[in-house]
């Protein structure tokens, strides 16, 4: 039986990888943080001797919105840099072969060709926002590479785009665009308001992917047979980038949300709001090349994810 270390496993993402994973005849191993400090070099290097997983999804880091970026950038980068060092390093000093690291489309630069291809890399200025969280990223794929080139491991990395549904975050001020809006329209549809008011134009296009898409792909990624993922990628060109290959403007995100909600009310943009980036998308060619396609659609995503809503906030 595969024994699978999930580092990360109460975050969004590493919870649906162990949601994944449940459905595979497979040991899984997790451990809070409180069980263990990633941050903790000689911790890392114990649990790792004594576990000796065969697989290992590196799904932990420290993450927050652009508030929490810019104020503790120093946190960002170092608790991001050392998390991955002492997984990474630790997994090599055990002869583990096989690690998934996952990354962000922040890693890309500000004004990077749309849609993004994962050549782009390292191509430009990154947005000034999150830069210490991105180089962190970045850093974390070449310490996969590196270890790749020069100990003939196995080490891959997935580039997700942005991600919604179980296990999101709904706070009002740092939350991301899909659950900020769920939230919004449930509480104008509870509220009985006339209106619900959304920041900027509505015009930019953005793209979503569903959680549990990204773990399915996350696990497709680190099984693939070594000389078929090789086809596609290049030792120091290795990352992958998940996506859906589709993009819709926020004002249709917010129609969708506001019919699923059952929100009855008018939708008014508040121009006066900046719009950010007036589109963001990932190229998932090199993905779809492999064999791999997102299976759940936006409005099914949504819905779940209103449901999952619904039941945290009892």
């Amino acid at each position: 039986m595969t024994k699978i270390y999930i580092a990360g496993h109460r975050g969004m993402v590493g919870s649906a990888i162990v949601r994944q994973l449940k459905s595979k005849s497979a040991q899984l191993i997790t451990r809070t943080h409180k069980e263990l400090d990633l941050t903790n070099q000689q911790q890392v290097d114990d649990f790792i001797a004594k576990e000796k997983p065969d697989q290992i999804y590196l799904a932990a880091a420290k993450v927050g919105g652009i508030h929490a970026n810019n104020t503790y950038p120093a946190n960002f980068i170092y608790q991001n840099l050392i998390i991955q060092a002492n997984v990474i390093h630790a997994a090599h000093q055990n002869n583990i072969k096989k690690l998934l690291f996952l990354g962000s489309s922040c890693i890309y630069p500000k004004f990077a060709k749309q849609p993004m291809q994962e050549e782009s890399l390292l191509t430009g200025v990154l947005e000034p926002t999150n830069e210490p969280y991105a180089v962190a990223k970045i850093a974390g794929i070449k310490l996969c590479e590196s270890y790749n080139r020069q100990y003939n491991h196995d080490y891959r990395s997935v580039m997700p785009t942005n991600l919604y549904g179980p296990g999101d975050n709904y706070h009002s001020e740092n939350s991301h665009v899909i659950p900020a809006l769920i939230k919004k329209f449930h509480q104008g549809k509870e509220n009985n308001l006339s209106k619900v008011i959304i920041w900027g134009s509505g015009k930019p296009k953005r793209e979503f992917l569903y959680v549990d898409d990204m773990a399915a792909a996350c696990v497709y990624v680190m099984n693939l047979e070594k000389i078929i993922y090789q086809q596609e990628v290049k030792p120091m060109l290795s990352h992958i980038n998940v996506g859906t290959n589709q993009e819709l403007t926020i004002k249709q995100l917010a129609e969708i949300i506001a019919k699923i909600t059952n929100f009855k009310g008018e939708i008014e943009f508040d121009t006066a709001k900046p719009d950010g980036p007036k589109r963001k998308l990932m190229d998932s060619a090199r993905l779809n090349n492999l064999g791999w396609q997102p299976y759940i659609d936006l409005e099914q995503g949504l819905k779940k994810t209103y449901k999952n809503y619904c039941s945290v906030i009892g």
